[in-house]
């Protein structure tokens, strides 16, 4: 499905032929379970080895290297895509902790990185809707608002892709495309 710049896919992100895909990562840029653990498993040891630098460098900064609402940029090991932008969604605690804010943040950032990189497509995951239990309908409006508020700010990023994993987040962001 498309709309403007926007599209709207299920499938599997470490699959996409975008010049950037986004990773929804930890704070300590480690690796883990969800998109994170499929996009480490995907690119092999070299993703992890880039990532335990950037951690190293940016040791000092509160909140972890890098904290919710954050995001870093990498190359990709054995992806198909140019660049991984690893962002780190909220951890849900109800809503009145600053969560859209932190989630909007996410989605500018990691679009903000890809035009400072020169890249013209980015494909985004579900941000913080797994394990850190963000409510997906939530999620999906802030996403959607915070893509288009930034791509006004970053005229050269011509195609964004949403890639959903599960049918319940796809059919959230149909309704709201």
């Amino acid at each position: 499905m498309k709309n403007e710049k926007l599209e709207l896919i299920r499938g599997d992100i470490t699959r996409m032929e975008v010049d950037a895909i986004v990773n929804a990562a930890n704070s300590s840029l480690a690796g883990g379970g969800g998109v994170d653990g499929a996009i480490h498993r995907a690119a092999g040891p070299e993703l992890f080895e880039e990532c335990m630098r950037i951690a190293k460098d940016r040791r000092n900064i509160p909140g972890g290297p890098c904290p919710a609402g954050d995001a870093v940029i990498t190359r990709v090991g054995r992806l198909p895509c140019k660049k991984v932008i690893h962002t780190v969604g909220p951890i849900w605690h109800g809503g009145n902790s600053g969560e859209a804010e932190l989630l909007a943040s996410c989605y500018s950032k990691s679009l903000l990185l890809a035009k400072d990189a020169g890249l013209k497509s980015i494909a985004f995951p579900n941000i913080s809707t797994g394990v850190y239990g963000y409510p997906k309908d939530k999620a999906a409006l802030v996403a959607l608002e915070a893509v288009r508020k930034t791509l006004e700010e970053t005229p050269g990023i011509e195609r964004v892709v949403f890639v959903c994993f599960d049918e319940e987040n796809f059919d959230l962001y149909k309704k709201n495309l």
